[in-house]
C-alpha cells in the first residue's frame, strides 16, 4: 500500500507491516542504466576500431622514422682557402685597386686536375653594381704531395679596379664578396670542374 509522505524525493512501500523508503532514482535506475549500458558499449566499440585503425596506420611510419639512417655531416673539401686578406678596407676607389690575397692548399692528389681557379663575386646590397674576377694558375704534375706529407700551398692575388660589370665606377657604401676556388681539369668540351672549395665571405666599404 502506498503512503503519501510531506518529500516529493522519497516512496513509502508499506507490505506485510514493513515499511520501505526508497528514492525515485534508486526505482528508475535499472531503466536508465540499460540504455546508457548498449550506448557506451556501441561507443566504446567504435573507439576500439578507430584506435586500431590509428595505431595500424601510424606504426609503418614511426617504423620508418626510426629505420631512417641519419645523415652524416658533409666532409670538408680537400681544397681549402687557408688565408684570405682583402686590402685595403675601407676602400677609396681614387687610392687605386682592392686587392684579395688568398692563400690555397690543394689536395694531396691532384687526380689529373691542371688549373686551380680562384674567383671573387662582388655585388651591392641593391645588386645594382656587381663584379666578378677570376683568375687560374697551370698546376705542374710535382705539385702532387706523397702520402703523408703536408698538402702545397698556392698563393693567388685578384684586383679589383672599382669599376662594376658595365664598366662604371662603383658606388660608395658597403659591398659583399664572395671568394672561391676550384680545381678545374682537362676535359672533351674545355676545363670542368673537378673540387670546390668553401667560400670566404665578407664586407668592403667603398668610399
Amino acid at each position: 500500500m502506498l503512503s503519501p509522505v510531506n518529500s516529493p524525493y522519497v516512496l513509502i512501500f508499506r507490505t506485510n507491516n514493513l515499511v520501505t523508503r526508497e528514492s525515485p532514482m534508486t526505482i528508475f535506475r535499472p531503466l536508465i542504466a540499460l540504455p546508457s549500458t548498449l550506448v557506451g558499449s556501441s561507443i566504446g566499440r567504435m573507439a576500439w576500431m578507430l584506435l586500431c585503425i590509428a595505431l595500424a596506420l601510424s606504426a609503418p611510419a614511426d617504423a620508418l622514422a626510426k629505420s631512417k639512417p641519419q645523415r652524416a655531416p658533409r666532409p670538408d673539401p680537400e681544397l681549402k682557402i687557408l688565408n684570405l686578406d682583402v686590402s685595403p678596407n675601407p676602400y677609396l676607389i681614387a687610392s687605386g685597386s682592392l686587392q684579395f690575397s688568398a692563400v690555397v692548399q690543394l689536395p694531396k692528389e691532384l687526380d689529373g686536375a691542371t688549373l686551380l681557379e680562384v674567383s671573387s663575386f662582388i655585388t651591392s646590397p641593391s645588386k645594382n653594381s656587381l663584379r666578378f674576377l677570376t683568375t687560374r694558375t697551370a698546376l705542374q704534375p710535382h705539385q702532387a704531395s706523397a702520402s703523408g706529407a703536408t698538402p702545397p700551398q698556392v698563393s693567388v692575388l685578384l684586383t679589383w679596379d672599382g669599376l662594376d660589370q658595365k664598366k662604371i665606377q662603383a658606388g660608395t657604401g658597403p659591398y659583399q664578396f664572395e671568394v672561391r676556388a676550384k680545381l678545374l681539369a682537362n676535359g672533351e668540351k674545355g676545363p670542368r670542374t673537378q673540387i670546390v672549395s668553401w667560400p670566404k665571405r665578407g664586407m668592403i666599404e667603398v668610399k
